[in-house]
Order: C-alpha cells, then sequence, then structure tokens
C-alpha cells in the first residue's frame, strides 16, 4: 500500500484554475482599460499556492525523484517555450506597463505549475515512491 501524499496534483490543478481565470479576465478586456485587481489577486493567490506546493513537495522524503525531475524537466521546456511564445505576443500586441506585468507573471506561473503537476502525477505511481 503506498504511502498518503500531500495534495500537490489538487493543488496545481487549483492554481490552474485560478491563473486561466485571472489571466481570460485580463484579456476578455483588452483593449480597453479596466482594473488590474481581479488579476492581481489571482497572481497573488495561484503564486502562494505554487510556493506552498514546492514545500509539500520537497517534504516528500521517499518519492522518485529521478522520474519528477525528467518528467518535470521536459514539461518546463515545453511550456517554457509557450509561455515565451505568448509573451512575444502581448509585446508585438502592444500590452504595456501593469498589463504586460500581470500576463508575463501569469505565464511564468502556467510555466511552473504544469511541470510540478506533471512531474508528480507521473512519480508518485513509480515504484520508488511508496
Amino acid at each position: 500500500m503506498k504511502k498518503k501524499l500531500p495534495p500537490i496534483s489538487e493543488l496545481s490543478v487549483l492554481v490552474l484554475a485560478v491563473i486561466v481565470a485571472g489571466g481570460v479576465y485580463l484579456a476578455a478586456h483588452l483593449p480597453k482599460h479596466t482594473t488590474l485587481v481581479p488579476t492581481t489577486i489571482a497572481v497573488v493567490v495561484a503564486g502562494t499556492i505554487v510556493l506552498v506546493n514546492i514545500f509539500l513537495l520537497l517534504q516528500i522524503k521517499e518519492f522518485d525523484w529521478k522520474v519528477f525531475t525528467t518528467v518535470a524537466k521536459w514539461t518546463l521546456v515545453a511550456y517554457g517555450l509557450f509561455a515565451a511564445a505568448l509573451e512575444y505576443i502581448f509585446i508585438k500586441d502592444g500590452s504595456r506597463g501593469g498589463v504586460l506585468v500581470l500576463m508575463t507573471a501569469t505565464l511564468i506561473i502556467f510555466a511552473i505549475n504544469l511541470p510540478i503537476h506533471f512531474g508528480f502525477t507521473v512519480a508518485r505511481y513509480s515504484d520508488k515512491t511508496s
């Protein structure tokens, strides 16, 4: 029987929901001026949950870190490129100031969260994780 692990996957899905909601809210109001408060709150909440997730992940003693890092590394490469392409689009589209900062933050959180999620989800079912 496998040891009960912290809710890394569940928290990762929550981060994804919060960050996408904040990004969609902001993108839906572009190019008009709108308040940045909802997206700022989403970024702070999602960023905090990612930090909690990293802390919880590092507390796991018996875990297949090799599988985790392999999956997370390649997921980070893929989603890092995806985030970079979107960042380029935002800049070319004329996003500036607070809007660009928040959109960049959402992309960074998105690109960090998914490797954690995928790496954990694969490694948790490894024979080395008890």
